[in-house]
C-alpha cells in the first residue's frame, strides 16, 4: 500500500491527484520508495523481500491466476516476504480493484491463506462510531455479514489512502467464503501480528464459513469482476442454496452483460442481490434464447448444446 501516497510526497503535490494519468504517475514514482522501505525493513532481520504488482487481469484470467499462485507459493518456500500491490502505475479505474482490502482478500485466496489481519487506525469493527459514540463496544466475533453489519461499517476513507471499514468488511466476506479465518485489528499496536499468530484474542474476528480446497473454485471467487449477471427465480434461488444443485436454464429470468462460453458469471435473485459466482457453459446471447425453457429443449432452441445446465454445481461458488 502506499505507492501513490509515497508518489505525492515525492513529486511535492498537495493532495492526492483526481486524474488517472497524473495518479499513474504518482504510483510509479511512489512505488521505488515503497519496495525500498520494505527492503530495508525486512533486511535487518536477515529476511528478504520481494515486490509483486498485481492488476486485474492476473486475477480474472485463469492461466495469468495459476503464474502470479505459483510465483507467491515458490517464494513463501524460499523465505521471501512478498509485498504485494495493485499495478497502479498502468491500471485504470475500469479495470483496478480498486483498494487494498479486497486485494488482500483476493491474495489471501490466492495464497490459500489459514488467515487474512486487516489492520486499521480502529481496534476492530464497533457497535458504532468509536470517534463519534462512545457508547460503541468492540464486535470481538462476527458470524454473519448483514445490512446491518454493513451500516455500521460505513464507508469512509483517507486523504491520501483508499478503503475504509466498508471495504475491509468486504474483504472479510470474501476471504472468509474461501476458507480464510479473518480478523481486523489495530495495526498501531506493537505485537498484533505476533498475537494473532499464536491464535490470541484481538480485534474482530470473522471465522471462516468453509473449507475450500479446490483451486479452481478459489479462482471462481478470486476472480476480481464478472463478465455478467444472470437474474434467476425464487425457485433457482433455493435449488442452489438449499440442494446443492446447477443452474439450469429453466430458473433464469434476465441476462446482462456480454459474455461467452466459459466466462465468469453472477447469479442474481430476484431482488438484485449476488448469491453464487460461476463459469457459464453458454454465452449470452445463447442463454437469452434458453432462458425459461427446460433442458431437452436447448438443442431444439440452438440447433446444439454444451450439457442440461447453463452453470454446473462443479464450477459455481456460493457467495
Amino acid at each position: 500500500s502506499g505507492a501513490v501516497a509515497e508518489g505525492v510526497a515525492r513529486l511535492g503535490l498537495k493532495t492526492r491527484p483526481r486524474a488517472v494519468n497524473l495518479q499513474q504517475a504518482a504510483a510509479a514514482v511512489g512505488q521505488m520508495g515503497v519496495i525500498q522501505a520494505y527492503e530495508s525493513c525486512f533486511a535487518r532481520h536477515g529476511v528478504h523481500a520481494a515486490q509483486i504488482l498485481l492488476s486485474h487481469e492476473d486475477l480474472s484470467n485463469r492461466k495469468r491466476y495459476l503464474n502470479a499462485r505459483s510465483t507467491l507459493t515458490t517464494l513463501l518456500e524460499m523465505a521471501v516476504v512478498p509485498v504485494v500491490n495493485e499495478n497502479d502505475a498502468v491500471a485504470t479505474r475500469e479495470i483496478k480493484v480498486g483498494d487494498n482490502d479486497n486485494i488482500s482478500a483476493l491474495v489471501s485466496v490466492l495464497a490459500e491463506a489459514d488467515l487474512l489481519v486487516l489492520l486499521t487506525d480502529q481496534a476492530g469493527l464497533f457497535t458504532a462510531d468509536p470517534r463519534d459514540n462512545p457508547d460503541a463496544e468492540l464486535i470481538a466475533e462476527v458470524q454473519h455479514i448483514d445490512d446491518t453489519l454493513r451500516s455500521i461499517a460505513g464507508d469512509s476513507v483517507g486523504g491520501l489512502g483508499t478503503g475504509g471499514m466498508g471495504t475491509k468488511l468486504q474483504a472479510a466476506d470474501v476471504a472468509r467464503r474461501a476458507g480464510v479465518d479473518v480478523v481486523i485489528a489495530a495495526g498501531h499496536h506493537p505485537d498484533v501480528i505476533s498475537q494473532l499468530s499464536r491464535g490470541e484474542r484481538a480485534g474482530t474476528r470473522f471465522p471462516a464459513l468453509t473449507e475450500l480446497a479446490e483451486t479452481r473454485k478459489r479462482w471462481i471467487l478470486a476472480g476480481s469482476s464478472a463478465d455478467g449477471d444472470l437474474v434467476v427465480d425464487a425457485g433457482a434461488v433455493k435449488a442452489l442454496q438449499n440442494k446443492g444443485s446447477s443452474l439450469l436454464p429453466k430458473g433464469i429470468r434476465a441476462v446482462d452483460g456480454e459474455f461467452d462460453r466459459g466466462d465468469t458469471v453472477r447469479i442474481l435473485d430476484s431482488n438484485r442481490q449476488v448469491i453464487a459466482r460461476g463459469i457459464s457453459r453458454y454465452s449470452a446471447e445463447d442463454i437469452n434464447k434458453i432462458k425459461g425453457q427446460h433442458s431437452e429443449q436447448i438443442t431444439q432452441v440452438l440447433g446444439y448444446e454444451y450439457g442440461a445446465v447453463v452453470i454446473h454445481r462443479n464450477d459455481l461458488i456460493l457467495v
